[in-house]
This record gives C-alpha cells, structure tokens and sequence, in this order.
C-alpha cells in the first residue's frame, strides 16, 4: 500500500508544479496580471480586457487619432475586446502602424519631413526612442540652440528658469560662522 500512495503523490507534485502562472505586477492600484490576460502587439504589452480604441493607444507612438484612423482605415470595431482579436487581424494592425496607409494625412504621422530623407514617417516604440537619441545627438554636434540647452541639462523650449529648473544647487544663504572671542 505504500508504494501505491508514493506514485500518486509524484503525480500531484507534478500537478502542482504545471499549475502556477507567471505574474507580475502591473500598473497602477498594485494589480497582479496574469501573463495569459496580455496580448503582445509591436513588444508592448496590452491587457485582454481593455477595448481596442483604447488599447492601441499603449503602444508607444500610436496616438488616439492615429488608433481612431487604424481602426477606421482596416474596419475594425473600436469597441471589440483586444482579446477578441484573431492572429490575422493583430498582423493587419502591426503592419498599418510600421507602414501606414498613404492615403493617411501627413498631420496623422509622428515624423514629418526626415531630415535626413524629406519624407513622412511613423515611428513605434524602440524606433521612436532611437531616432529622438539620434536628434538630440544631431543637435548636440552641431551646436544649436537647443543642443547647447540639452548638453547644459536646462529647459530646451523657452521657459523661465529663474523659480525653477533649480535642481542641483546650494539652495538658501550661508551664514558665517561666528567665532568667539576670548
């Protein structure tokens, strides 16, 4: 009889051992997500329940009036679930956002007139990160206005640092010391 009980308590560990879930913790209110309530579009990472207007919106360098003219341009219901989504229609949407239509207007995308190729463009994600590095790089060399503003660590576009941007500094006045006579 014992040795009956010791296979089915390997079979129970070994049940045990299937069923735990990856989990991590996602944004706001200390929620766990499972890694099964999430759906991977462009390396971004959008939860099952929310809608697909919505939750374009994640995706880094989609905007609202950019997931508005996706849905609208490939005939998507804005209100379906993400997790309703066939594996054909999540390609659709990833090809749209790295090569939108061109009948899109120029005012939709978020790289207009390359300096480099004069053409209009839309960046997502790492793509959008890189080409802003390699701006402020840009302006860094050449010594702009705003690159000297960057390499300085001060406000890029205009504002008055007198109150603040004040990070950094001796804030207050020193006293002197006062030194005691004998």
């Amino acid at each position: 009889m014992a040795q009956e009980q010791k296979p089915k308590q390997e079979e129970k560990k070994a049940e045990k051992k299937e069923e735990p879930k990856k989990k991590h913790k996602g944004k706001g209110r200390g929620k766990e997500i499972i890694e099964e309530d999430l759906i991977r579009i462009l390396a971004t990472d959008i939860p099952v329940k929310t809608k697909l207007y919505p939750g374009l919106t994640r995706i880094k360098g989609v905007s609202w009036a950019f997931s508005n003219a996706l849905c609208h341009m490939l005939k998507l219901d804005k209100n379906k679930k993400i997790s309703d989504l066939s594996e054909d229609e999540i390609k659709k949407i990833t090809e749209f956002i790295k090569n939108p239509d061109p009948s899109l207007p120029s005012w939709l995308l978020n790289r207009r007139k390359d300096q480099e190729t004069g053409e209009d463009k839309h960046l997502a994600t790492t793509e959008l990160d890189l080409q802003k590095a390699f701006d402020i790089r840009a302006m860094k060399k050449m010594r702009s206005y705003k690159g000297v503003r960057h390499t300085l660590g001060q406000p890029v576009r205009g504002q008055r640092t007198r109150g603040h941007f004040r990070s950094g500094r001796a804030i207050g006045v020193q006293r002197a010391k006062v030194t005691k006579k004998k």
